[in-house]
């Protein structure tokens, strides 16, 4: 069990890594602007072949040496999961290298073909498309916490039955394998952990609302299309999210207070496997619609313009600091999803504010 889901999570994130430059934005090639008129050069689709093949060889030799490892050592569940880990991130590592690699490449030849110079540069405004937008409301976000509340409440209600250790880790089997001493506050901690992920995203959620709609000048339908199906899919996406992870903490929660309630072990296991494999399923799902909302043939195309350039405000590609942008998050440059403008500081109280919370009051209660 442990190498299959090791298995499966390494296929996604080659699959997904590979394909990459395929499912961003089509005038971004490896976090670099290039005008609509040149996206299919032939050279740019040249670096995106290069980039794919050589990620899917590293990835596949990657997977090929885990498989042998683990077929003949027989190791341990941890000892699979561990050195899965490790050659994720080796994955990851290499991927970002090649990506930094051929955005060199890019830049260079951006340089030598002096777009900018024999293209005016403009800027795009639709005062009308946020009228198109359909983001799902803020308020469905209180369903699952208000799930998590009644669980609490019925935890403190049930606290006689619970264990004296309470589970604080589940392993593969489904089965708890790290537990700490039971306290008013640590049989609802995991509970109290998941009302600030869910909060977490509630503002995730208001901060896309908020954030500006971009728009390229030399080809406003397709750029549209890709903007709202990022901003619904992602927002859909988030609480679909966020539904799963609250369906499993609530599993989990409920096991430690009535362990006889699934008691059948088969169950245990495949109860979190698939929350993952939902979610992964989602993700790849997500990369599909999002990706290939702009990818349609151009009804009508700008000649002689091209996009004012923004590539000043990304860091190495990838870190997008603008003090004059007023979003708080962006869509990424390499990748399908959101970034925040670091230059924003709600941003930083959006995504690192909960997560520093929990952290603080895991410390404070440890003592």
């Amino acid at each position: 069990m442990a190498f299959m889901i090791s298995l499966i999570i390494l296929l996604f994130l080659s699959t997904i890594q590979s394909v990459m430059p395929y499912f961003v934005k089509r005038t971004v090639v490896f976090g670099v602007s290039v005008p609509e008129q040149h996206i299919q050069d032939e050279r740019i689709r040249a670096y995106k072949k290069q980039y794919t093949m050589l990620t899917i060889a590293v990835s596949f030799f990657m997977i090929l040496i885990y498989s042998a490892w683990a077929a003949f050592k027989q190791p341990s569940d941890e000892a699979v999961i561990f050195i899965g880990t490790i050659i994720e991130f080796i994955i990851i590592f290499i991927s970002l290298a090649l990506f930094y690699y051929y955005r060199g490449k890019m830049k260079q030849y951006k340089r030598a073909e002096k777009w900018a110079q024999q293209l005016k540069q403009v800027a795009a405004a639709d005062l009308t498309v946020h009228s198109e937008d359909s983001l799902p409301p803020w308020y469905i976000y209180l369903l699952p916490m208000i799930v998590t509340a009644g669980l609490m409440g019925y935890t403190i209600y049930q606290y006689d039955l619970l264990p004296q250790q309470i589970p604080t880790h589940w392993g593969l089997s489904g089965e708890p394998d790290a537990f700490t001493e039971k306290t008013p506050f640590t049989a609802i901690q995991m509970l109290l952990f998941l009302l600030l992920l869910q909060l977490m995203f509630l503002g995730i959620q208001l901060g896309m609302k908020f954030s500006g709609i971009k728009l390229s000048a030399t080809n406003l339908s397709a750029s549209k299309n890709r903007q709202l199906a990022l901003r619904k899919s992602t927002s859909w996406f988030s609480f679909y999210t966020v539904l799963l992870i609250t369906m499993l903490f609530s599993y989990f929660q409920l096991t430690t207070i009535h362990p006889d309630l699934f008691n059948y072990s088969l169950l245990k296991a495949l109860i979190p496997f698939g929350v993952m494999f939902l979610i992964l399923a989602g993700t790849a799902i997500l990369m599909v619609i999002v990706g290939r909302s702009d990818k349609y043939p151009s009804e009508s195309m700008e000649e002689g313009l091209m996009d004012a350039s923004d590539d000043k405000y990304w860091k190495a590609g990838l870190f997008y600091f603008n003090k004059n942008d007023p979003s708080i998050f962006v869509e990424k440059r390499f990748g399908v999803g959101w970034t925040i403008n670091f230059a924003n500081p709600v941003g930083y109280l959006i995504i690192f504010g909960p997560l520093i919370l929990i952290l603080l009051i895991a410390f404070l209660f440890q003592w």
